[in-house]
């Protein structure tokens, strides 16, 4: 199999039909569900993908009794795919933006600190100078975020780049680290304690993220680093609601940065335990792919972010 050419796509007659079919497959795995997800019949979902694999001069799947599995090349079409299917189902989402009057489309993919602190701050100014772009917001942990902005489901993400993920697809512009702070209830009995002590706290149950998330690695490092063990009893919850209401209602502890906790924790409620030492988790940025075209309402946005950036913080 030689090498395929620029517009390999072009010579091979890459059609739209190809590409919902690999998304198709991507998500049942067997060419007759594919098919009646696509209203066509089997034997013409097996044409189009027999036609494809002639055409490129390999096999994009590896034929089974119970269905297709995407080899190397199947899984990079697949990919490939569904970003292509999703910039086309958001071109449909911004044209129907424009024709109702609206300025266009914003989706950003937003860490929970600059939720509550940058972003606010830059949708509200937006909304002053371009009342009718709509913004969507996703909050998320940074894993879910890039691999959404690879997949296309966000224009641009506030994150960090975890572990697995090749820096060379990205422009990654750094805004700050996120401070993280622990919380109890106000009724706590660490509550009036002024810098309760870390190996007291772990004989609390604790809500956390969920392993491998940034945060949590954070709270896990600073453990093992003062030789104690993990709680005995853990909730692993990415839902912020979640650990506030464990907290609000019995001797749980949560970690949070400290921005969300001082504007959610009501201090009637909530008590911010007082620590010796700053805690925080590395610096999380601006992230966007390279040799992206944004459209002019993202490239607005961002361009007000990265101007916000420099800032100094209002007091």
């Amino acid at each position: 199999m030689g090498t395929l050419p620029e517009d390999w796509f072009f010579r091979s007659r890459l059609k739209l039909r190809h590409l919902q079919l690999f998304v198709a497959l991507g998500e049942q795995g067997n060419l007759h569900r594919s098919a009646e997800v696509l209203g066509i019949s089997q034997p013409a979902a097996s044409r189009l993908l027999i036609e494809l694999e002639e055409r490129l001069g390999t096999t994009l799947f590896e034929r089974h009794g119970r269905g297709l599995s995407p080899n190397l090349y199947g899984e990079l079409m697949i990919r490939r795919a569904r970003t292509i299917i999703d910039e086309l189902e958001r071109a449909g989402e911004e044209f129907n933006a424009i024709r109702a009057g609206h300025a266009g489309l914003v989706r950003v993919g937003t860490v929970m600190e600059p939720a509550v602190a940058l972003l606010t701050r830059a949708i509200e100014q937006m909304h002053g100078e371009r009342p009718g772009l709509r913004i969507n917001v996703h909050v998320d942990v940074s894993r879910a975020l890039i691999a959404g902005l690879m997949d296309g489901h966000y224009n641009f993400v506030i994150s960090r780049i975890p572990a697995g993920f090749s820096g060379e697809h990205f422009v990654f512009e750094e805004i700050g680290e996120e401070e993280i702070c622990f919380v109890c209830s106000r009724s706590h009995p660490l509550a009036e304690q002024p810098v309760p002590a870390l190996s007291t706290m772990v004989d609390y149950p604790w809500a956390l993220q969920p392993p491998g998330t940034l945060m949590r690695q954070r709270v896990d490092d600073l453990l093992r680093h003062r030789g104690l063990e993990p709680p005995h009893w853990i909730v692993d919850t990415s839902d912020l609601a979640t650990s506030l209401a464990l907290v609000n209602a019995s001797s749980f502890l949560t970690v949070t940065t400290r921005g969300v906790a001082e504007l959610l924790c009501d201090p009637q409620r909530f008590r911010i335990i007082s620590s010796s030492t700053r805690l925080s988790v590395q610096p999380y940025g601006l992230v966007s792919l390279r040799r992206q075209q944004l459209p002019p309402g993202v490239a607005a946005m961002m361009r007000l972010l990265r101007q916000l950036i420099r800032q100094p913080p209002p007091i």
